[in-house]
C-alpha cells in the first residue's frame, strides 16, 4: 500500500533532512571560539532539530505505506544533498558525483516500475 500523502510526507521529511545536513556543513566550515561553541551554536542546534523533525515526518509517512518504499524514497535525499551542496555551498559537481546522483534517480525509477 502506497498513498500519495505518505509519499509527500516522506519527501518533505527528506527535504528537511537535506537542508539540515547543509546547515550542519556550513557550521562545520566556520571557525569557533571554543570546543563547546563548535557543537552548541545556533546552526548546529537548529540542524539537529530539523533532523528530529524529519524523523517525525518519516514515522508519520510509514503509517501510510509499506516499509519497502521508505528507503527508496529516502534515497532521494542523497541526490538532493548533492544538488544543494552545489547550489548553496558552491561545491563542484564532479563527473563522479553527477554519475552517482543520476544512478540514484535511475534506481528509484526502476524500483517504482
Amino acid at each position: 500500500m502506497l498513498t500519495l500523502n505518505s509519499v509527500l510526507i516522506m519527501l518533505c521529511g527528506v527535504t528537511i533532512a537535506a537542508f539540515s545536513q547543509i546547515l550542519l556543513k556550513t557550521s562545520a566550515n566556520q571557525e569557533h571560539a571554543s570546543f563547546w561553541k563548535q557543537y552548541l551554536n545556533k546552526r548546529v542546534i537548529f540542524g539537529y532539530v530539523m533532523l528530529l523533525i524529519s524523523m517525525l515526518f518519516s514515522i508519520w509517512a510509514y503509517s501510510g505505506m509499506d516499509y519497502k518504499y521508505g528507503p527508496a524514497i529516502e534515497s532521494v535525499g542523497m541526490a538532493l544533498v548533492a544538488i544543494l551542496s552545489c547550489v548553496i555551498l558552491k561545491e563542484k559537481m564532479t563527473k563522479r558525483r553527477f554519475a552517482g546522483t543520476v544512478l540514484i534517480i535511475v534506481g528509484l525509477v526502476v524500483f517504482c516500475l
